[in-house]
């Protein structure tokens, strides 16, 4: 079934670059990938029949299916931008924002993307072809651009009573119990050097507060690796409200609450 899969994208995207070049596809090629399609829709259907939404996530291997989940949450972010709404933020949660630090160079970024754009759409009108297909991945490109600082704004760092919530975008996404955290640090870094067990969610190179965790807390990488994390750097627009804040909670869950003292007779 991932071998249908695999065959079945690849043909989409054949057939795709094909209509956009404006080319003529055989009939027979058509049929082939008609016929494709019907056998692994049938399967699909009986994997899900017989084994659920897991058989069906079974199908993908992991790396892509968390690739394809990046591409939707980036995506997303744009509405979620647009509607001015914050992802993963319940009620009484504290949030912390960090995407003021890359906003000149997001918006940068897509401005050469836009100029990009007009530029090889005027030098490729002659060729219709070359001319519909690059303009295709230049709007792409341009929207992945603006969804990437968007997963940004929309997603930042929570603080709860029972956990710490850091992320980077739609990249990283890691929840820590205050258990798990035994110090809090505020320092500024501006240089990063891979380590074993440290998660470096810098931001334009920069992180100012580090969490020091015991035990340590597992997490997965975009493709799906997963790695025993120690040490997390992060950065946040208000690095000292965060670590007080942070900080307040540790004392709180450690010390418990003050018992209430009885009224006088």
């Amino acid at each position: 079934m991932r071998g249908l899969t695999c065959a079945v994208v690849a043909a989409e995207l054949g057939f795709l670059v094909c209509l956009l070049a404006g080319a003529r596809v055989p009939a027979f090629a058509e049929a082939v990938v008609v016929g494709v399609v019907a056998v692994e829709a049938l399967l699909l259907a009986v994997a899900y029949r017989r084994g659920g939404r897991a058989a069906l996530r079974d199908v993908l291997p992991p790396g892509a299916r968390r690739l394809v989940g990046h591409e939707l949450r980036v995506f997303g972010s744009l509405g979620l931008w647009v509607a001015r709404r914050r992802h993963g933020v319940p009620a009484g949660a504290e949030a912390f924002p960090y995407a003021r630090g890359q906003a000149v160079m997001m918006y940068a970024f897509a401005f050469v993307c836009v100029v990009e754009t007009f530029g090889m759409w005027a030098l490729l009108r002659e060729w219709p072809a070359a001319h519909r297909v690059v303009l295709v991945l230049d709007v792409y490109t341009v929207g992945m651009v603006l969804g990437l600082h968007a997963a940004a704004v929309t997603r930042p760092h929570v603080l709860t009573g029972e956990a710490v919530r850091v992320r980077r975008g739609a990249w990283t996404d890691l929840r820590i119990p205050l258990e798990r955290v035994a110090a809090v640090r505020r320092e500024n870094r501006y240089t990063h050097t891979r380590a074993d067990g440290e998660l470096h969610l810098d931001v334009a190179s920069q992180t100012s507060v580090t969490l020091e965790l015991a035990p340590p807390v597992r997490y997965l990488s975009l493709l799906g690796r997963p790695v025993e994390v120690h040490t997390v750097r992060l950065h946040a627009e208000e690095p000292e409200r965060l670590a007080r804040a942070l900080q307040e909670r540790l004392t709180q869950g450690r010390t418990g609450p003050s018992p209430a003292l009885d009224r006088p007779a």
